[in-house]
């Protein structure tokens, strides 16, 4: 019995071979037919009308075997055939002008059981008009950015503005035919609102409004219209060895004229000049371009050449007409409103100590009305606050701050902090730049502007920054799930026993897991970076990406610690430096170098971390950064590399082509930027290539780091960014600049 169970079993094997053999054509290898779309055409974003299109089929067991080309879909019925037709000999597909889904296949002609799919989808055209917001002063010139989505669609549209004038270009000059995705726009000589400027897709498709991109545009006397600003500023004197220079103020604009107050280092500190008069003007009818002069009370005068963005924020350097020997860069925002409260702000601050090191602090500070339980003496007051500093790779942390804040009057508020345990009195002005206090994720916190008032001694450092609200938050690790971008800035290590006056800059992508996973409660951080240290280039990639950790300090306050840069690629391997970040909100906050294990703590890396916002399944695309761009340096860590302002302007021509030109200012004047390219993977990196100065001199490319600026409308499945630049030529020191729209 046994013996026949076996045979049966036998025969069984043997007969499925057989059959497997019949099935593969009796030579056991199976046939495969794969489907694919010509290079450099997504199957999964066509557009309506697009030219045909030929797919091409690669067959297995026979090669080059004959296939017949079919089509398929729910919505694949009727005549004409709503999905299209294809020959079912040639594989040329005929797009079809309306959207729709379906599937492409290839069937063995030789066996119909043997077929190759691929899904194709014809998707609307959408056009995004950059800027989508802007204010546009009287008889100025504004330049506009179109985009069509999907790429491939015709970068050509129809332009038209409801009030002022446009001008296409040579082939086109009052844009009354199809023209490129650039128009220039100049408005009207008077103030106007309601005003829109549109580009029409020329792909035809129903309904009308398809394919048509907007921009709200309000006309205004002046780009620096009334109101209170609050700005800062850091650099270097060149008339005095370049001895860091450091500004903080508040600017008072009316129709007629501009007051106000700042306080600047070097020391000795105390109470702000007066900024007498000033103008703003813009530099040959630019819209985004002007030179800002303040003439202050000790009989200086500072002329400042300005980048402004469509929301009106204004970056700036040091005019080449300025005679004070100052280079350097800073930002000037509208004031919002600050009112003593209980509420919490992250601060991250920068300078030298009194042997001219540099030096970092990094903190958090609570804050709280008159008579409440925290205060006495019926004043306003700080309480339970953190900081950490590191003066020349020598770290502290004082873990019970406490102090007061009180406005003095005249837009300016005074803040003293007392740095417990074993720490000193540190005292403060600042002043209330841009955004608000909210409760929920704040995309615009309300910033302060701050600098040190007292005289630097061997305990007080001349140091200033921003101070951010802080969202209400528990801020554990959970807390910082996502993914960010973190600038950091710091000066080069020469060896052991000092620091060069020489820049060291890095750009990180990093996703937080938001768990406990790792040793210590730590979660993890993965991601990428570059760095250049004066000219030495390190890039981890994407191919090969760290893999580091960080932790909240119990408490949930807000500190962190976490590991950046080093090299995990590198034989032997290079460790990561030890940075704390003190959270403004998920995913945001000031970062500072806090590592004494290592030498490179005296490069006192500071900076900050700013969030990613998009959805976790978003990809970035080139086609999101089209558009004008202003951008400007960061402020410098050293006297050694230029600062520049920027008119930086995207645009893309068509079949995946990005290109970027523009102009750029220095203390030297302005000149042309050229034209180049410029690239961004899925993950929001990639580089700009530029035949001119960005940004040092010889340096040609540059690795870009972007981030959500805003959404556009959901329909157009874009997003506007904003981005980070980083020189990565080697030999060539470099800056960071930020380009915002």
């Amino acid at each position: 019995m046994i013996m026949m169970k076996n045979l049966l079993f036998a025969m069984a094997l043997l007969s499925l071979a057989l059959a497997g053999g019949c099935a593969t054509g009796g030579n056991g290898v199976i046939p495969t037919v794969t489907v694919s779309a010509p290079a450099g055409i997504n199957a999964g974003a066509l557009y309506p009308g697009q030219p045909n299109v030929t797919f091409t089929a690669i067959t297995t067991s026979p090669a080059d075997a004959p296939v017949t080309w079919s089509l398929s879909g729910s919505a694949c019925t009727g005549t004409p055939n709503p999905c299209g037709t294809i020959d079912p000999t040639t594989g040329v597909y005929q797009v079809p002008t309306s959207p729709v889904s379906a599937t492409v296949t290839a069937t063995l002609q030789s066996d119909a059981g043997v077929t190759g799919k691929l899904p194709v989808a014809v998707v609307p055209v959408t056009v995004v008009v950059t800027p989508l917001n802007v204010n546009v002063g009287v008889n100025s010139v504004q330049q506009f950015v179109a985009v069509a989505v999907p790429d491939a669609a015709p970068q050509t549209f129809t332009w038209n503005a409801s009030s002022g004038s446009l001008n296409c270009g040579a082939n086109d000059p009052t844009c009354e035919q199809a023209s490129a995705g650039l128009v220039t726009y100049t408005a009207p000589n008077s103030a106007e609102t309601g005003v829109t400027v549109t580009a029409a897709s020329t792909v035809p498709e129903t309904p009308a409004s398809v394919g048509v991109g907007t921009s709200k545009v309000t006309v205004v006397t002046s780009r620096l219209p009334a109101g209170t600003y609050a700005f800062r500023f850091s650099g270097y004197d060149g008339n005095n060895n370049n001895s860091p220079v450091a500004v903080a103020g508040s600017l008072t604009v009316t129709a007629n004229a501009i007051t106000g107050f700042e306080d600047v280092l070097p020391p000795p500190g105390g109470g702000p000049l007066t900024i007498t008069s000033g103008s703003y003007s813009p530099i040959s009818d630019n819209n985004n371009l002007g030179t800002l002069t303040l003439n202050l009370s000790n009989g200086e005068t500072n002329i400042y050449t300005a980048v402004l963005t469509s929301s009106g924020t204004i970056r700036m350097i040091e005019s080449s007409a300025d005679t004070t020997g100052i280079t350097g860069s800073g930002v000037l925002e509208k004031s919002g409103t600050f009112n003593a409260a209980t509420q919490t702000f992250a601060f991250g601050f920068t300078g030298v100590d009194s042997s001219g090191n540099r030096v970092g602090y990094a903190g958090l500070l609570p804050m709280y009305p008159a008579n409440s339980p925290q205060c006495t003496n019926n004043l306003t007051c700080i309480a339970g606050g953190l900081v950490d500093s590191n003066d020349n790779g020598t770290a502290n942390s004082y873990t019970s701050v406490t102090g007061t804040y009180a406005q003095s009057g005249n837009g300016v508020w005074q803040m003293s902090l007392l740095l417990t345990p074993t720490g000193p009195t540190l005292d403060f002005d600042f002043y209330v730049s841009g955004g608000a206090t909210q409760t929920k994720t704040a995309v615009n916190p309300l910033t302060l502007y701050a600098i040190s008032t007292d005289s630097v001694d061997s305990t007080h450092p001349a140091i200033s920054g921003d101070m951010v609200y802080q969202v209400p938050l528990t801020y554990n690790n959970a807390a910082f799930s996502g993914t960010s971008v973190s600038n950091l800035t710091g000066v080069q290590v020469a060896n052991s026993a000092e620091v060069a006056s020489s820049s060291n800059v890095a750009l990180i992508l990093g996703t937080t897991d938001g768990t406990s996973s790792g040793t210590g409660g730590a979660g993890s951080f993965t991601g990428t970076f570059d760095q250049n240290d004066n000219g030495t280039i390190t890039s981890v990639g994407s191919g090969a990406p760290f893999s580091y950790t960080y932790v909240a300090t119990s408490g949930n306050a807000g500190r962190y610690t976490v590991q950046m840069l080093g090299n995990p690629n590198a034989s032997p391997v290079v460790s990561p430096l030890t940075f704390v970040l003190y959270a403004s909100g998920a995913n945001r906050g000031f970062l500072l170098d806090i590592d004494q294990n290592s030498q490179n703590s005296m490069a006192v890396m500071t900076g900050s971390m700013e969030p990613q916002l998009t959805p976790a399944n978003f990809n970035y695309t080139p086609s999101e950064l089209p558009g004008p761009y202003a951008a400007a340096t960061l402020p410098n860590n050293t006297s050694g590399v230029t600062p520049v302002v920027q008119n930086l302007l995207l645009t893309s021509t068509g079949n995946a082509t990005f290109v970027v030109t523009g102009t750029q200012n220095t203390s030297l004047g302005q000149s042309s930027l050229g034209t180049g390219s410029y690239t961004l993977n899925t993950n929001s990196s990639g580089t700009i290539t530029l035949p001119a100065t960005v940004p040092a001199p010889s340096v040609t490319t540059n690795v870009l780091y972007a981030i959500d600026a805003s959404t556009v409308p959901s329909s157009s499945n874009a997003a506007i960014v904003d981005f980070f630049l980083m020189g990565t030529t080697s030999g060539t020191p470099s800056s960071l600049i930020f380009a915002q729209q």
